[in-house]
């Protein structure tokens, strides 16, 4: 059995589809069809049955999918053996929030690739909610998110550092407009957000509606940039992490609107599976985290 066959199959459910999955590895779509027929005859099962548009792994493919990892993982254990993190080639899978990895990431993705420059970093942006599955799917091995205080019991989720919230709007506000303080108003505007179930946005919403102050109906994009872009153009003010306005808000393209909740702080998290093997891939990252974020793992 080729483990090159297995590393195409977890592939394919990490990206979701052949095509992409040929994509990531540099094949030709035939190839990952005939490596995936080579382990049905190999294992005399069928492993994908089609679902609609989608290929999915049949019940049988689920069945052996903790045995494929575990031969993966010992197979990694293997290669990785006494390396200096220098010499590390394999893959190391992050998953995080829109805003934390254009505003948080770079620095550390930099830091990690510097220490071990010869391994894969497969990077995905999702939305917060989706992180702890990404974690419990094994479709990522670390992820970065808010904390949202609920976790599934298969995850570990050491504490990170804070970070505070910052009512955005635009300088163009009238300013009978940037009273958030006063309560009991109705504004001619609305929320823009992109993450409408993070921490922080619930905690804003439950300020307004402690406040008595209603706004339009709220708008939703797909990035932090959307919204702060969308804020500028005057289309609705945004609570955002305030890491991701401080370039804005100092060149003044983005005016910070004063809440009662200025100041307070949003615990954020590292996410890791309970009973994953910590590859020398994933332990670099951990040394990299600790140093920028001060995380302290178990």
């Amino acid at each position: 059995m080729d483990t090159k066959n297995l590393v195409t199959l977890m592939t394919i459910l990490e990206t979701g589809s052949f095509q992409k999955a040929a994509t990531q590895l540099n094949y030709a779509p035939s190839t990952v069809t005939s490596q995936i027929r080579q382990l049905e005859e190999e294992f005399s099962i069928q492993l994908f049955e089609k679902i609609g548009r989608k290929m999915e792994l049949t019940q049988a493919g689920r069945d052996i999918l903790p045995f494929i990892e575990k031969i993966l993982q010992n197979t990694e254990r293997i290669m990785s053996y006494r390396k200096d993190a220098s010499e590390l080639t394999g893959t190391l899978r992050l998953v995080a929030p829109d805003s934390i990895f254009i505003y948080i990431m770079q620095p550390i993705i930099k830091a990690i690739l510097h220490e071990a420059p010869h391994i894969q970093l497969i990077i995905n942006s999702c939305p917060s909610d989706d992180v702890n599955q990404a974690i419990v799917n094994g479709s990522a091995d670390i992820g970065i998110d808010c904390d949202k205080g609920n976790f599934p019991d298969s995850v570990l989720h050491p504490a990170s550092k804070p970070f505070t919230g910052c009512l955005i709007g635009s300088p163009f506000l009238p300013p009978d407009e940037l009273d958030f303080i006063t309560p009991h108003q109705r504004k001619p505007i609305g929320m823009i957000y992109n993450e409408p179930n993070a921490n922080y946005q619930k905690k804003m919403e439950a300020y307004l509606d402690r406040k008595d102050i209603v706004l339009r109906p709220p708008m939703k994009l797909q990035s932090i940039e959307a919204v702060k872009r969308s804020v500028m153009n005057n289309l609705g003010i945004a609570y955002v992490p305030g890491f991701s306005v401080e370039e804005e808000l100092k060149n003044g393209s983005l005016l910070q609107l004063k809440t009662e909740l200025d100041g307070h702080t949003f615990p954020a998290v590292c996410v890791y599976h309970r009973n994953k093997w910590i590859s020398p891939q994933m332990e670099v990252a951990f040394r990299v985290l600790r140093e920028h974020l001060g995380i302290v793992f178990e």
